[in-house]
């Protein structure tokens, strides 16, 4: 395991269109979300300890504020033959025993990891209303351990775009393993 941070990125940059398959085999675009007041990015996969020390607080974070119009999306971009536990169909096993309430995309190109450079799982991105970069950063300061959270990062970056504040607390980078490219 690679233990890596997100970039930085590009705050105030626009969000990049994707077409990709769910779990529910549909496929999903962002213009599938156009009523959604802020939409959350979160590059993830199946077997990760840092995405698994967390998956239950983004479903519940997902239960909390979607009556506020925010919506989550799982994206898993791993090398599945590398990774064959990150599979389409381990996907579907994973969705089901965490009770995912969002959906979860299979990026099996990796081009949309590559044009988010995204870099490491949990890798989160928050953008407003008019779709626009406002938050890069972690879920929170203890993956490992809720009940020692301290500071809840993600939910304030929403809970300030949901009262049409700017967020000026500092960004810490996400951290968590790194995306398992192809060769």
């Amino acid at each position: 395991m690679v233990l890596l941070k997100s970039n930085h990125g590009e705050l105030g940059s626009a969000v990049i269109d994707f077409s990709l398959k769910g779990v529910d085999d549909n496929y999903y675009s962002l213009s599938g979300f156009e009523g959604k007041k802020i939409i959350v990015i979160i590059f993830m996969c199946n077997h990760c300890p840092y995405v698994k020390g967390v998956i239950s607080r983004l479903v519940k974070l997902q239960n909390d504020f979607s009556p506020h119009g925010i919506q989550l999306i799982g994206i898993n971009s791993n090398d599945t033959n590398a990774y064959p536990e990150d599979s389409f169909e381990n996907m579907k096993v994973f969705y089901k025993e965490h009770k995912m309430n969002f959906p979860y995309l299979f990026d099996e190109t990796q081009q949309t990891a590559r044009n988010y450079d995204a870099v490491c799982t949990p890798d989160i991105y928050v953008y407003d209303a008019d779709r626009v970069l406002r938050y890069r950063g972690r879920m929170d300061d203890n993956w490992q351990d809720e009940s020692s959270v301290k500071s809840k990062d993600l939910e304030n970056a929403i809970n300030a775009l949901l009262k049409g504040q700017d967020i000026i607390f500092k960004q810490v980078p996400s951290m968590g393993c790194s995306i398992k490219w192809k060769n």
